[in-house]
């Protein structure tokens, strides 16, 4: 359905804190951070630590020295949101510890604010259990992922998903709105991609291109104003979730 009102989230906006600010000021309804646990510190980051020294964008196949970086941490990113709603934590692996400690920091810096926190290794969600503000969104980025959700979601239904775009057809995606509220496609980053999402039926697209995503909300395609957007109802055991859209 081509008219379809879309969630406007920015792809990896919260990894610096001025991309951050902007797209917040810009009123999208979520603000992508990657979150990792590197040394006993939650450093939000796209690249991939190697050893101590390096970076890898595997995106672009790049090494860079870590010392040329300034990497935020998730503290950082908090404060320089200010108690706004609208932040989308993804965490990374591979420790599972990096949940517990993200859990621990909200707790302690943002008590009962709502947040988005997405991954791709759900056994991460058991640590925001009696947390109802916390938004769980499952993560798939290939077949194998997607196959394992749309299975446990048949079981369990939840707030929502984040799922790589071409895994996605009409029919997947009307199957998975049927268990959740919020389908988010990532990534959208030109107007082709985001006809296609539209066509597809999601309710929301993830995307770098911050003007995109600026006439997304110029135009008023957001259905409802960002903190109305992010009203939460507690959580019910299972993840079973009711509640409105990730904003």
């Amino acid at each position: 359905m081509t008219g379809r009102p879309l969630l406007a989230v920015a792809h990896r906006a919260g990894n610096r804190l001025a991309d951050l600010r902007a797209a917040l000021d810009a009123g999208v309804d979520l603000v992508e951070a990657d979150v990792h646990l590197f040394r006993d510190r939650l450093e939000v980051r796209h690249c991939k630590a190697i050893g101590r020294r390096l970076f890898w964008e595997w995106e672009g196949f790049e090494v860079n020295r870590r010392s040329g970086h300034v990497v935020p941490h998730l503290a950082d990113v908090l404060a320089a949101a200010k108690g706004d709603p609208r932040l989308m934590l993804d965490l990374k692996g591979p420790s599972l510890g990096v949940a517990g400690r993200v859990a621990a920091q909200l707790r302690e810096a943002a008590p009962g604010v709502p947040v988005a926190v997405c991954t791709k290794q759900w056994r991460m969600f058991d640590a925001f259990d009696g947390d109802p503000h916390v938004r769980r969104v499952y993560s798939a980025a290939n077949m194998v992922q997607l196959r394992r959700l749309r299975s446990r979601l048949r079981r369990e239904p939840a707030y929502g998903v984040s799922i790589r775009r071409q895994l996605l057809t009409p029919r997947v995606v009307a199957e998975l709105r049927e268990s959740v509220e919020v389908v988010l496609a990532w990534a959208v980053d030109t107007e082709g991609a985001l006809a296609q999402a539209r066509r597809l039926g999601v309710t929301g697209v993830i995307s770098k291109n911050l003007p995109m995503l600026n006439g997304l909300v110029a135009e008023g395609v957001a259905p409802v104003s960002a903190p109305h957007a992010l009203e939460v109802t507690p959580q019910l055991p299972g993840d079973l979730a009711v509640g409105v859209a990730l904003g």
